[in-house]
């Protein structure tokens, strides 16, 4: 009994996870809540990547722009308190090879700045899916998130690029 529960929560888990869906536990009962997992990125076009955990984004760069960028020499951040457009400008990011503008995936405010790469910029080379988090903003339209492409679409928008 215990073995066909458990395959039936993780086949549950995984149609609800695949729709956007996380499972949240409570002590009597799992509710399904319409959040966004922790594990999920959304996609720019402009090479952002978003990671939201109730209304509060995490942004960086992808690690596709990490690489063609190269070695990260120098990140401008914004200040905390900053209201930010979806597709504004925040910040930019600089290397040996070429400087690029960052731009926000969703208009929020930001609430964080890593701090960490003000000391050590190459975290972004590093871990820019990681380590390498540019800012942290709370969202205020969950709406723009529809836009943004999901980590398959944008692979493919980097492959087609890359092969032109």
């Amino acid at each position: 009994m215990s073995l066909f529960w458990g395959s039936s929560l993780s086949m549950l888990r995984y149609t609800l996870c695949s729709k956007g869906w996380t499972l949240r536990h409570s002590s009597r009962l799992l509710n399904p809540c319409r959040n966004f997992s922790t594990d999920v990125r959304k996609y720019a076009a402009t090479h952002e990547w978003i990671k939201v955990e109730d209304d509060v984004g995490t942004v960086g760069i992808s690690k596709h722009a990490a690489e063609e960028l190269g070695e990260v020499v120098y990140v401008d951040l914004p200040e905390k308190g900053l209201d930010l457009e979806a597709k504004s400008t925040f910040g930019a990011v600089e290397s040996v090879k070429a400087a690029s503008d960052v731009y926000s995936p969703v208009s929020g405010q930001v609430l964080d700045i890593n701090s960490k790469l003000q000391e050590d910029p190459s975290l972004i080379n590093k871990d820019s899916l990681g380590e390498g988090w540019l800012i942290k903003l709370k969202i205020q339209n969950p709406k723009e998130l529809d836009q943004l492409m999901d980590e398959a679409a944008y692979l493919k928008t980097t492959q087609e690029k890359s092969s032109h």
